[in-house]
């Protein structure tokens, strides 16, 4: 008979440092909403719109960015397209395949978006630029990411 693998309790400071990560993110997550209620968007159609305002995608790979079903972002693509935000193209390296891409219009709302974010921007701007640079190496490598990965953002 096998004996169960034991899993072992997580320490005070990693427990801690969950919680907190849990709190940064429920705190985005509510103030990403506010700010795509301003715009009349879902938190969803918010999250696909800043998506694409960066680059044109195929929806396969925007479903996978989302963690979605692609039916659920055809959906959010009508939508955002119903409004003007978004328009569909045939990817020009396969006319087969239709890219989503943010319009003029669509690329503005997203910046506002951005800009409306208000809950980390304080905080933020308290830490030095050395301490925010610590502070995005750290998440980086926590998620596994290498600067080539990244927008070249600092």
């Amino acid at each position: 008979m096998s004996t169960p693998h034991k899993r072992h309790r997580p320490d005070a400071l990693t427990t801690e440092v969950v919680d907190l990560i849990g709190d940064v993110v429920a705190r985005f997550y509510a103030d990403y909403e506010e700010a795509a209620a301003e715009h009349a968007l879902t938190g969803a159609q918010a999250r696909l719109l800043s998506l694409l305002s960066l680059e044109p995608l195929p929806m396969r790979k925007l479903a996978r960015k989302l963690k979605c079903e692609p039916s659920n972002v055809t959906g959010i693509v009508d939508r955002l397209e119903s409004r003007g935000l978004v328009e569909r193209r045939p990817d020009p390296s396969d006319r087969r395949v239709k890219l989503a891409a943010a319009t003029d219009e669509g690329r503005r709302v997203a910046q506002d978006l951005r800009d409306g974010l208000h809950f980390a921007r304080e905080p933020l701007a308290g830490l030095s630029d050395e301490e925010r640079l610590s502070l995005r190496d750290l998440l980086r490598r926590m998620l596994d990411r290498t600067p080539q990965e990244t927008t070249g953002n600092a």
